[in-house]
């Protein structure tokens, strides 16, 4: 049976992976596959030179991947894990952003987080704003 329109079903909450969800999910996707590569290339050649902060690039690739994961899946445990990779990438993203403007020093390179995602137009701040909003937005109103 099809759920009816805005993805909403008469078991759960209605579908993270519906209407504008599934752009959401294909940025998630995109930054995820930017953030691997990147990440990728630099920890494999040049670890030593900024750990942190190729480190933390590794570790915002594997947040986006999950997060569209969980976006996709949609379901409790789909958005469960879209929900704590949101609020994780959040946490990231303010305290490393905070971090690379009050103590330049601790990044000698950009991560995908640094001054708060500016290198990527900021989207890495506004991103898991988004992903929160649509999490509330189709969240089981019946509870």
């Amino acid at each position: 049976m099809e759920p009816p329109p805005g993805g909403a079903t008469t078991e759960g909450p209605p579908a993270t992976n519906r209407g504008p969800g599934r752009l959401l999910i294909a940025v998630y996707l995109l930054f995820a596959i930017a953030a691997t590569s990147r990440a990728g290339l630099q920890i494999a050649t040049r670890l030593a030179e900024a750990p942190v902060a190729y480190l933390l690039s590794g570790l915002a690739a594997v947040i986006y991947i999950v997060a569209a994961v969980g976006l996709a899946r949609a379901g409790t445990g789909g958005r469960r894990t879209a929900l704590v990779c949101c609020l994780v990438e959040l946490a990231g993203v303010l305290g490393v952003g905070a971090l690379s403007l009050a103590r330049p020093t601790l990044f000698p390179d950009e991560t995908v987080w640094s001054q708060f995602g500016s290198g990527y137009g900021y989207i890495p701040l506004v991103l898991p704003v988004l992903g929160l909003a649509w999490l509330w937005r189709t969240r089981d109103r019946a509870v």
